[in-house]
C-alpha cells in the first residue's frame, strides 16, 4: 500500500465514521472506530518503509485525532454540551494516550496473526 493509498483509505474510514455520527454515535461505537483507524494505520504503515516507527507511530495517532475531532461530538448529549466543550481537550488528550496503548497492543496482535494462505 502507498502512503496515498494509506491516506485515501483512513479519510474514507472518516467519511463514513461522518455518515454514522450524523444520528449519533454512542461511546461504544467511537470506540470501535478508533480501535478500526488504528488497525487501518498499522496494516498500512507496515507496508510502507520511508518512515521510521516513531514517525508510524505518530501518523496513527493523528488519524485518531482527526476521527476525534470529526466524530467525538456526536458522543455527547445535547443537555451536556456546555460542559463538553469545556473538558473536550482533556477528553481529547486521554483518547489519544489511549490510543497509543491500544496501537502498540494491536501491532503485537497485527504482526503475531498468523498468515492465511488460499
Amino acid at each position: 500500500m502507498t502512503p496515498d493509498q494509506l491516506q485515501s483509505a483512513v479519510l474514507a474510514l472518516i467519511a463514513g465514521a461522518r455518515l454514522k455520527a450524523a444520528g449519533g454515535l454512542t461511546v461504544s461505537e467511537f470506540g470501535s472506530l478508533t480501535v478500526e483507524v488504528i488497525r487501518l494505520a498499522v496494516a498500512g504503515l507496515d507496508t510502507i518503509n520511508t518512515l521510521d516507527g516513531a514517525a508510524k507511530k505518530s501518523w496513527a495517532l493523528s488519524c485518531v485525532g482527526t476521527l476525534f475531532d470529526a466524530v467525538a461530538d456526536s458522543c455527547v448529549p445535547f443537555v451536556a454540551k456546555p460542559i463538553w466543550w469545556i473538558v473536550r481537550p482533556a477528553v481529547r488528550t486521554l483518547v489519544l494516550s489511549a490510543a497509543g496503548g491500544a496501537l502498540e497492543q494491536i501491532l503485537v496482535l497485527t504482526r503475531a496473526a498468523p498468515e492465511v494462505s488460499a
